[in-house]
């Protein structure tokens, strides 16, 4: 069940615009830098378990107050809160502009037309009927059941996405949602390479903001500690292995969605893929649904960790109660759809996220941990562990930095952006 838990909780939306990601790097560029985040996150769980076995803490917030004092578990929670409202959101939104479509193409009927076909209403329900009863669970470990069904769901999603590479072999230019609804852009006036010919390495100003989606989708630290905590006979090296293996699945099936999503369309891949793909097809409208169960059954795993911030923050001596369980959930469920429904698109916001709460808990957040937690008769300052948990911290700190820049240059020059996590 940690297995699950902990890659259900890497996995996120952004699998479904790592092809255009791809697109906007090349084949090999995307593949290192995605090797890089891999490798990156499996040391920065290496340094949040090094601090938890010193302290015999096993919350991230706590770890927060043992090196910053109260400030620093204020940080922490905020940047934890911050970070899954993003996520939530992208989930809620995948449900509010894909369960239309799914429910018109079995009713035969526009999605633009009935009421009850309307995502904001969709997602309401949906958020009503499956997502806060999951979310009302006192224990994450009855969850790994939902966690497996989804990783169920994302692995048919990629052997779909494979097959459909074969099928249509070059689909250069071709979006079938588009051309359904009679609104499809040509090529030459998208100013896109019309052949099918994968590129290697290349860059342009969106690489800069595709990185930071590449980090957001390989964050599961707030998560790692809880799950940690239910570990049968945890042990640091146990949960590392639990956090390899997660990551390493994650890699793989990133890496292969990417590649032949890419491989399929090329450079005129669209952000989100499925809408390069047919409506009206058997196998996407069922790839459409597992998907939306996938992320429907995600949302309760990343809402736990949102709860147990707010908890260590604002009741941390409290013991527990169901009242306050439950208000909890029902609060930021009701958060999350006022921001989804209010808010057209929230793409700027994923890479605000992805600039800022992502590079704080995949690098600066653990090194700070790491330098200020372990004793100086256990590790010296000059030491080489942390001699590189500080330069870890270094380039979590230029990461945000440049990816914030190029990503404000782009809103200044009007570009648009890749959606995220």
């Amino acid at each position: 069940m940690s297995v699950f838990n902990l890659s259900n909780a890497i996995m996120g939306s952004g699998i479904l615009g790592l092809a255009y990601a791809m697109a906007h790097t090349g084949v090999l560029f995307f593949l290192a830098l995605l090797l890089c985040i891999a490798l990156l996150s499996s040391y920065s769980i290496h340094l949040l378990l090094t601090c938890a076995g010193v302290v015999g803490i096993r919350a991230y917030e706590q770890l927060g107050q043992r090196a910053l004092g109260p400030a620093g578990k204020v940080v922490v929670a905020a940047v934890i809160c911050l970070h899954n409202v993003g996520a939530m959101s992208s989930y809620l939104f995948i449900i509010k502009s894909e369960l239309p479509l799914v429910i018109g193409t079995f009713l035969d009927m526009d999605p633009e037309g009935d009421w009850y076909l309307k995502g904001n209403l969709l997602i309401i329900i949906v958020s009503v009927l499956i997502i806060l009863p999951l979310a009302l669970m006192r224990h994450l470990g009855y969850l790994g059941y939902t966690s497996g069904l989804s990783l169920t769901c994302m692995l048919f999603f990629l052997i779909s996405v494979i097959y459909k590479k074969f099928q249509l072999g070059c689909a250069m230019g071709r979006n079938e949602t588009a051309a359904e609804n009679k609104s499809a852009p040509s090529l030459l006036t998208q100013g896109l390479n019309t052949s099918c010919e994968a590129q290697m390495f290349t860059a342009d100003s969106q690489m800069f903001y595709t990185v930071p989606i590449m980090a957001f989708a390989f964050v599961c630290h707030p998560e790692v500690l809880p799950i940690y905590t239910e570990l049968y006979r945890p042990s640091k090296r146990r949960m590392q292995a639990v956090a390899n293996v997660s990551i390493g699945a994650m890699f793989c099936m990133y890496g292969l969605t990417a590649t032949f999503g890419y491989l399929t369309f090329y450079s005129s891949v669209e952000a989100e893929m499925l809408h390069m793909y047919s409506q009206q097809d058997l196998l996407i409208l069922c790839v459409r649904l597992a998907v939306l169960l996938a992320v429907t059954l995600t949302v309760p795993v990343v809402l736990f960790p949102i709860r147990r911030a707010l908890q260590q923050l604002l009741f941390p001596s409290k013991a527990f109660s169901w009242p306050r369980h439950v208000a909890i959930a029902l609060i930021l469920l009701v958060l999350v759809n006022v921001l989804v429904i209010c808010v057209p698109t929230i793409r700027d916001i994923f890479g605000v996220i992805g600039s800022t709460s992502a590079p704080s808990l995949i690098f600066i957040l653990p090194s700070i941990f790491y330098l200020r937690i372990i004793p100086s008769d256990v590790e010296p300052l000059y030491s080489w562990p942390k001699i590189q948990a500080l330069c870890f911290g270094v380039l979590g700190v230029l990461f945000m930095a440049i990816s914030l820049g190029f990503m404000f240059a782009n809103w200044a020059t009007g570009q648009s952006h890749v959606s995220g996590h």
